[in-house]
Formats: C-alpha cells, sequence, structure tokens
C-alpha cells in the first residue's frame, strides 16, 4: 500500500550479497503547502537518491557522483532531462485540479503522488514493476501488472480504471516497459554504483540504553550499512520473542542507517541477566556483533539511576521529503528516458 509516500533523502541499499535491488521515481505535486516547491521529482537507486529536480531549480541534477556515468554516452542527458520536466511542471497544476474535484474539494492543501519502478532481484533474475498514486497521502490507483489490470480503492478512480483497463495498447507498453526496459536501466545503474553500494559495514556502535531503573532495556545499533540488517535479543543460544519490540531501520545523517530493539526485563531475575545478550547480523557478513546485557554496560539520563552516563544524539535528524504528484512515464529511447504524455490522466 502506497499511503503517504515519505522520500527519504539517506536511506537504504542492499548488499553486495544476492540482493533486491530498485529503481524508484518519485513525482511530487502540491497545491497552497507553504514553503515547498510545487513540483519536485526524484529518482532512487537501491533507495539513494540519485537524481533531483524542482520548480524552484528548475534543474534536474545528479546526486551521486556515480550517476554522472550516464553522460559519458549521452552527454546531453541531463540539459534533456530538465527541458522534458520543465514542460511536465505545468501539467501537474491542471492534474491536482481534476483530481480535486474528482473529491469534491476546491481550496486547501493538497498533494499528489505518483511512484513507479521495479525491482529486480540479483540472485535469481526475477524483475517486477510498480506504477501507483496517491493523493493526500492515502491510495488512488494502482497498476497490478499479473493480471494488467488498475485497482481502483476508492471511487473517484473508478474512472480512471476503466478507462486505462480498455487501452490494452498502454497497457503493453507498461509490461514490456516495467518488465524490460526498466530492469535493463537498473542493471545498469547498479553496475556504475557498484563500488558504493555493495560496500559493507558494520556499526560503528552497539549500545545498551534505559530511560529508568524499571524500562524495557534497548539495544541501539548505529553506523552500519547497507540496511539489510537484523538486531535481537536472545536468551542463551536462542532468540526472543517475547517481551521484545522492534523498531524501523532508520537512516542517519551520513548515509549510515541506525536500529534498535527493546527488551522488557521485568519479570526476569537479576541473577539471569548474564544470559541474555543483543545481536547485530548484518547480510553477507559471517560474524555477526554480541553485546552481552551488563548494568555496568547501560547507559542512561535518568539522575537516579547510577549506571552508565547520559545519552546524547542517539537518534539522528531525518531529512525528509514528503508531498507529491505526479503524471508522468518515463520511457527508455536513444540512450536516455522519455516520458509519455501526461494527458492520459488529465483527459481521465
Amino acid at each position: 500500500m502506497m499511503k503517504l509516500f515519505v522520500v527519504l533523502f539517506l536511506v537504504g541499499i542492499p548488499s553486495a550479497a544476492p540482493a533486491l535491488h530498485s529503481v524508484k521515481y518519485f513525482y511530487t505535486g502540491s497545491s497552497q503547502v507553504p514553503n515547498f516547491p510545487e513540483f519536485v521529482t526524484v529518482g532512487l537507486v537501491d533507495d539513494v537518491v540519485v537524481d533531483h529536480y524542482d520548480s524552484n531549480s528548475r534543474r534536474a541534477v545528479p546526486k551521486v557522483d556515480w550517476a554522472n556515468k550516464i553522460t559519458e554516452d549521452d552527454p546531453k542527458y541531463w540539459e534533456r532531462e530538465t527541458q522534458k520536466l520543465i514542460g511536465h511542471q505545468q501539467n501537474f497544476k491542471s492534474n491536482i485540479e481534476i483530481v480535486k474535484q474528482r473529491f469534491n474539494q476546491t481550496g486547501g492543501v493538497h498533494v499528489f503522488q505518483w511512484m513507479y519502478g521495479c525491482e529486480w532481484d540479483d540472485g535469481n533474475d526475477k524483475v517486477n514493476g510498480f506504477h501507483q498514486f496517491g493523493f493526500d497521502g492515502e491510495d488512488f490507483i494502482s497498476l497490478d501488472l499479473k493480471t494488467e489490470t488498475w485497482i481502483a480503492p476508492v471511487p473517484q478512480a473508478v474512472p480512471s480504471k476503466h478507462k486505462w483497463d480498455n487501452d490494452k495498447a498502454q497497457m503493453a507498453y507498461r509490461k514490456n516497459y516495467y518488465t524490460k526496459e526498466c530492469p535493463e536501466w537498473l542493471k545498469k545503474f547498479v553496475n556504475f554504483g557498484k563500488s558504493s553500494l555493495m560496500r559493507k559495514e558494520l556499526p560503528s556502535r552497539v549500545s545498551l540504553l534505559q530511560k529508568t531503573p524499571s524500562s524495557p532495556v534497548t539495544c541501539h545499533a548505529t553506523g552500519f550499512y547497507p540496511d539489510r540488517a537484523d538486531l535481537f535479543w536472545k536468551k542463551d543460544e536462542e532468540e526472543l520473542h517475547e517481551d521484545v519490540d522492534r523498531g524501523e531501520i532508520l537512516p542517519n545523517h551520513d548515509g549510515t542507517f541506525q536500529m534498535s530493539v527493546d527488551l522488557d526485563l521485568s519479570s526476569v531475575k537479576a541473577e539471569d541477566w548474564g544470559r541474555y545478550s543483543c545481536v547485530f547480523h548484518l547480510a553477507g557478513v559471517k560474524e555477526d556483533v554480541l553485546k552481552p546485557l551488563d548494568k555496568r554496560h547501560i547507559l542512561t539520563n535518568h539522575p537516579e539511576f547510577p549506571i552508565g552516563a547520559v545519552v546524547r544524539g542517539v537518534v539522528a535528524v531525518l531529512v525528509v521529503l514528503a508531498g507529491i504528484i505526479g503524471f508522468i512515464i518515463w520511457r527508455k529511447k536513444n540512450d536516455g528516458f522519455k516520458r509519455t504524455s501526461t494527458s492520459e490522466t488529465s483527459s481521465s
């Protein structure tokens, strides 16, 4: 489910072991959102931002060095993409107005979102494509490539579903793009950035944290890369599933990741603490990082708890981009991508 797209500028990358790679494009349009560009596009490879455009800068630019390799065969690529996006930017105002009319809305703050792209498993060479829209943080309509039909979770999207389901030529194009052309470009991008995308880094720090003596103990790992990792508690040699609360993997400001997992020790006897350990596992790395449960190593900010020190800066600030509108389909042509007309949605 799409829900509200939150585009993180620093997000996950698969490991060098057989992994699921992806290329994703987010097109963002907004109506009456203060201090936010009315049109933004972001391209990601393995969830790393590789290119960006917005209506303020009016320029398509690479965000990682290796993205410039595309200009070795196509020197005018970024210039051409800029001109295309400037043209498509004008369509967003009419597109969002059409969707607002469907919902019987006039003014106010609104966002319309589009995400598309594909995934490639370099272990078994399977590919999968995705193409979906959202309005004001909720699913609007999405493509089911297996059945070659559109899924409309809200009544306002039904007219589009009927029209697009009957457009067999466009459906054939999309299936070809998402199962062949898109994966070909994804493989090329992964090859361009393999020195960066394939690296592995164990956590720079694994800490035990506790707010008060009666609070759960949090095992926090930070500074690892990529995000294909696991963090869990074990008792003796058995992984624990009860009294455990897992957190999500989050990005750090430097491109690495952090995650945490809580353990409720309220029913654990003090003499049994030594049987517990926190384990960090990174995909493709044989050696795990082990952090035994030891009161002497617990950090806390509780003034009456004499163990440890005040914890500062545990959680890094996330840089996020939320918003989102889109009515542009990329296609590969002449060693580049070419978008089809946005009139499909405008006329729906």
